[in-house]
C-alpha cells in the first residue's frame, strides 16, 4: 500500500485493512464519501452508525477491539455531544469530524483528548480526515524519545505523544538520553529540552550528530525560557526545529508530523539511489 496525504505524509507498507474504524455520522454524503475514500485508499470497510443507538449497537454487538472512531459532535440521539462522551469514557481513540467549531470548542474537544478534530469546511476536508486516519494507525512505526529532567513534562508529552499512537521512550537526563540512542537503534526523534543539569540540550545535540546525521534522526529542541535566540543556537548546534513552551497543541502535533515525513522522505531517497548505484 502507498499513500500520499495532502500535507506531505508518505506511506508505502503493509494495507491497513483489519483495523476496525467506527464512523458515527448522520450524513449520508459524508458517509458515502468517508467510506469510499478510506475503503479506496486503504481497503477499510467502515461501520457506519447514523444515530447514537446505532454506535452503541456497534461496541455491544462485537467483541473486536475498536481501532479508530470517526465521530461528528451531535448525533440524532445524542444532540449535546453524548456520543463522543460515549467513545471517550470506553477509551476509545477518536477523530472529530465537525462543521461545528469555535474556539471554545476547539479547547473542549482538545481536553478530551481526542486524536485529532477536522472541520467540514473545505473541499479537502475528506482527504485531511483520512491522512489523519493513515497518521494514526502507522505512528506506532515511529519511536520518539524525549528528553527532559523534569518528571511532570516527561509525563505529559508521553501523553501527548501515545495519544497519537506513536512508541515513546523518555530519558531524565543527557547521559541517560545517549545510553537510550545508543541501544535503540530505530528510534528517529529526539525531543530535548535545552535546560538539563548534566547535559544541556545543545550539548546533547551536538554528540548525538556526531554519530547520527539528520538524514537517520530528528531533534526538536524545547525550553520554557523567552530568549529567543534559544532557537538560532540550537540549529546551529544541529537541531531540526525548535518549540517555545507551553506549546499548541495542535502546533505540536504538526512539528512532529513535518520532521518524520521528512525522515521518511530522506530514507526513501536513500533507497532509491542504492540501486542506481550498485
Amino acid at each position: 500500500m502507498t499513500f500520499l496525504g495532502i500535507s506531505g505524509m508518505q506511506y508505502s507498507g503493509q494495507s491497513l485493512a483489519n483495523s476496525r474504524i467506527l464512523l458515527a455520522e448522520d450524513s449520508n454524503v459524508f458517509t458515502s464519501m468517508i467510506g469510499t475514500r478510506l475503503k479506496e485508499l486503504f481497503g477499510i470497510e467502515v461501520e457506519i452508525c447514523r444515530n447514537f443507538e446505532e454506535l452503541q449497537l456497534a461496541y455491544d454487538r462485537s467483541t473486536s477491539p475498536v481501532t479508530l472512531a470517526i465521530s461528528n459532535i451531535n448525533l440524532p440521539g445524542a444532540e449535546n455531544g453524548e456520543a463522543l462522551e460515549y467513545l471517550i469514557d470506553l477509551s476509545i481513540p477518536t477523530i472529530v469530524f465537525t462543521g461545528t467549531f469555535h474556539e471554545g470548542t476547539r479547547d473542549q474537544l482538545l481536553s478530551k483528548e481526542i486524536v485529532d478534530y477536522i472541520i467540514k469546511d473545505n473541499v479537502f476536508a475528506v482527504d485531511m480526515l483520512a491522512e489523519s486516519v493513515a497518521r494514526f494507525l502507522t505512528n506506532h512505526r515511529h519511536h520518539v524519545l524525549i528528553v527532559d529532567d523534569s518528571p511532570t513534562a516527561r509525563a505529559l508529552l508521553t501523553s501527548r505523544l501515545k495519544r497519537y499512537n506513536f512508541r515513546v521512550s523518555t530519558a531524565e537526563s543527557g547521559a541517560k538520553a545517549l545510553e537510550i540512542l545508543k541501544s535503540n537503534p530505530d528510534i528517529g526523534l529526539v525531543v530535548t529540552d535545552y535546560n538539563m543539569p548534566d547535559i544541556d540540550g545543545f550539548e546533547l545535540t551536538r554528540r548525538i550528530r556526531s554519530a547520527r546525521g539528520s538524514h537517520e534522526l530528528r531533534i526538536i529542541g524545547v525550553s520554557s525560557s523567552s530568549n529567543r535566540l534559544l532557537s538560532a543556537r540550537f540549529l546551529k548546534a544541529g537541531g531540526n526545529d525548535f518549540m517555545l513552551r507551553p506549546f499548541i497543541d495542535e502546533e505540536f502535533y504538526c512539528r512532529i508530523n513535518q520532521n518524520l515525513d521528512t525522515l521518511i522522505q530522506i530514507r526513501a531517497l536513500k533507497n532509491e539511489r542504492q540501486p542506481a548505484a550498485a
